[in-house]
């Protein structure tokens, strides 16, 4: 306990004499921190924008007013057999109507001249739902056969992929410069790190001559350094916490806009807390302590 107290002290006075490249150090690492969560959070709310979008794709198929239950039923097991179809469902002749009554409520012209037919001229309509969007084509494509020609009077499916496109697009973009932003945090930071590590052991020179004399160990000198990089990932792990998550508490208002489900930024950060800050913690220590390791390695020669 003696030894690794004299270590801590010896690490917060070095912190202290050094205070200026110390506080450059932690608000370059803070600003770094900040950059890899918008990148992050960039990809989680692009992730659910696309998932929105698919969400709302389908395709629907039209049968005719003649189509038998039999017949409808072989499509729609036809249909369901296909690994992309996620799900499939039917609206039965009377459902179609009562639907289409519904949508045309205000148009008077409209249902009296559907009150003027003998019988319901609408035939059932199977929704089907795949994996991905781009799966639509091949489900249109395997209905587009001489067989089902005169069961299905129409196919329409709800075209999203240049939504999606553009989404992935305007993400990307800002990906990239997010990613540049976090590259050229990380090398300020290991450089400050690194300079401030060599500024401390320079100034130091003296005390470590005498430290080894007395018989101090290489981890005895070291340690101290170590310990500055792991206070230095710790209070920049602290502090973009805290800013993280009052920019969230602006920004979440307004993705509930965006989003009608009950996403959030926050609830994801909650709930992916460890994961997520874990990860960017050893990223930032092993960070901190590469550049000190080499600033040591350069140095530490008394």
């Amino acid at each position: 306990m003696i030894f690794i107290g004299r270590i801590l002290k010896f690490a917060l006075q070095d912190i202290w004499r050094n205070f200026g490249l110390s506080f450059m150090t932690v608000l370059i690492l803070v600003l770094m921190l900040l950059s890899v969560n918008t990148l992050w959070s960039v990809k989680v709310i692009t992730k659910e924008a696309v998932n929105l979008i698919k969400d709302q794709v389908n395709v629907s198929v039209y049968f005719s007013a003649n189509a038998g239950e039999k017949n409808v039923a072989e499509i729609n097991k036809y249909v369901s057999a296909f690994p992309e179809v996620v799900d499939v469902k039917l609206q039965n002749a009377d459902d179609v109507l009562n639907s289409f009554k519904q949508r045309h409520s205000q148009s008077k012209d409209i249902l009296d001249a559907l009150a003027e037919l003998d019988k319901n001229p609408f035939g059932p309509t199977m929704i089907i739902k795949t994996r991905e969007p781009g799966d639509y084509k091949k489900i249109i494509k395997a209905l587009t056969v001489p067989e089902y020609e005169n069961l299905i009077e129409a196919k329409s499916f709800d075209e999203h992929e240049s939504a999606i496109e553009k989404i992935q697009n305007i993400t990307s973009r800002t990906e990239n410069v997010v990613a540049g932003l976090v590259l050229l945090f990380a090398c300020i930071s290991f450089l400050i790190v690194f300079n401030t590590v060599r500024s401390a052991i320079h100034t130091q020179k003296t005390e470590i001559g005498i430290k080894r004399l007395v018989g101090a160990s290489n981890w005895f000198i070291r340690g101290p350094y170590l310990v500055e990089s792991f206070i230095f990932s710790v209070l920049s792990m602290a502090i973009s916490a805290v800013l993280l998550y009052v920019a969230l508490s602006f920004v979440d208002p307004y993705l509930s806009v965006i989003f009608p489900s009950s996403f959030s930024l926050t609830n994801y950060y909650k709930s992916n807390i460890l994961y997520v800050f874990g990860v960017q913690f050893i990223c930032v220590l092993a960070l901190t302590i590469l550049s000190s390791g080499l600033a040591m390695r350069r140095q530490l020669r008394v």
